[in-house]
């Protein structure tokens, strides 16, 4: 049953993280808006899709996102809960990555983020309630190798995060963030740079080949949205046990 439960939105919840988050509240009876570019890989995924909304929108276009959202508010309400969960990571050294790759990564990992926001704020602060959850990174405090332009993106998500909360804070909203380290999800799907992956699945072997389960990273983003609305854990770190860095 959806009746008492507010909207939540999920960008990028075709695979990885947002797809686990979309399947915690699913189970737990929110009505839902599933944002993605693969629809057909939204539309896969084992949920009961009675209040389900899906669209294939892609973060970086403000207007198109805006219009998605406020379809599903007409359906359900208020936007809630807002992850903000879209994001590319394209490893590559910065003395021969194409500058395309890093634009991509700041348009989606910054850009997209700060749309989403844009959106469903004003209403929060008109309610004096809501949440955005931002997915960022370990590398969104730590620098990796041929990770430079993604580290710069997900500092970014950082810093904008602790910004914005320190803004909206006396309007009882929140904005919290979360910081996976290594996880097993599609992310590595698009790089380029051959050497860049090698060397990263030879460090993923240091950690006996198993990264962190993306479920876990789900249950963390639920955990944060069910404390009271008076309470905001504003950044949670994690990893597998066995990475080092």
């Amino acid at each position: 049953m959806t009746e008492n439960k507010p909207l939540v939105v999920i960008t990028g919840a075709s695979s990885g993280f947002g797809a686990e988050d979309a399947k915690l509240f699913n189970a737990a009876g929110y009505p839902l808006l599933l944002l993605g570019r693969r629809l057909e890989k939204i539309q896969a995924l084992p949920l009961d899709f009675t209040n389900v909304m899906t669209a294939a929108v892609d973060v970086t276009d403000q207007a198109a996102l805006a219009d998605a959202i406020h379809a599903a508010e007409a359906q359900y309400g208020a936007t809630d809960l807002l992850i903000n969960n879209a994001g590319v990571m394209l490893l590559g050294n910065v003395q021969r990555q194409d500058p395309k790759e890093w634009q991509t990564m700041l348009d989606t990992n910054v850009m997209g983020v700060l749309n989403g926001t844009q959106i469903v704020l004003p209403a929060m602060i008109q309610r004096q309630h809501g949440t955005i959850i931002n997915m960022s990174s370990i590398a969104g405090f730590k620098a990796f190798a041929n990770h430079a332009a993604y580290v710069a993106s997900k500092f970014g998500v950082h810093g904008l995060s602790e910004t914005i909360r320190q803004e909206v804070a006396n309007d009882n909203v929140r904005i919290s963030l979360v910081a996976p380290g290594a996880g097993e999800t599609e992310l590595l799907t698009h790089v380029t740079d051959a050497g860049a992956l090698k060397d990263y699945e030879a460090w993923k072997q240091t950690m006996g080949g198993l990264t962190l389960d993306a479920k876990y990273v789900a249950q963390t983003v639920k955990f944060i949205y069910d404390m009271p609305q008076e309470v905001n854990v504003r950044e949670i770190d994690l990893a597998a046990t066995r990475q080092d860095s």
